[in-house]
């Protein structure tokens, strides 16, 4: 299930401490230490979210609009900087949203990181009115959110391209 705007929006402001301890052992990055995060601008508040979440459990989340080495308006040498992010860091996450879907940069990122053999994962959300994502991201594994089913506890997993169930997210599988 695709992971929800609104819970995303809450996790920086209204989860605890355990709360966001609890969520992070779910997102065990061992082997990976870094991440390029794909998103568009308009979801600064979504990927706050994500931050907590990603942060807390020792991955180190490149975001752009966090570089400030990065020119104020978009040219050559952003795209140049993007690339090298994308190539240094060990996996790439695409937020996918009804903003990343109308971007023009994100399909153009996501392009590279294919073509670079990064492992891409998709983090697709939903707002009520939709879920969003390409039909291009299909062809990678994504990140939902769902309950485990011994205890019901909420979790995120992992699913490989073109299936509804998977395993929960841990350092053995993601790479």
């Amino acid at each position: 299930m695709a992971i929800s705007q609104s819970i995303l929006r809450s996790k920086a402001s209204n989860y605890s401490r355990s709360q966001i301890k609890a969520a992070c052992e779910s997102y065990n990055f061992n082997q990976a230490k870094s991440a390029f995060l794909c998103h568009s601008h308009k979801d600064e508040e979504l990927v706050k979210g994500l931050l907590v979440i990603l942060e807390e459990s020792g991955l180190d989340l490149y975001v752009d609009w966090r570089d400030h080495s990065m020119p104020e308006t978009p040219n050559g040498e952003t795209a140049r900087k993007i690339q090298e992010k994308i190539k240094s860091s060990d996996v790439f996450l695409f937020l996918a949203t009804a903003s990343s879907k109308a971007s023009r940069w994100c399909p153009w990122e996501i392009g590279f990181a294919d073509s670079s053999q990064k492992g891409i994962y998709i983090i697709p959300t939903t707002d009520g009115y939709g879920t969003y994502g390409n039909e291009y991201l299909e062809l990678y594994s994504h990140i939902d959110s769902g309950t485990y089913k011994i205890d019901g506890r909420p979790g995120y997993f992992m699913s490989k391209p073109g299936e509804t169930s998977g395993y929960a997210i841990s350092n053995s599988n993601i790479r």
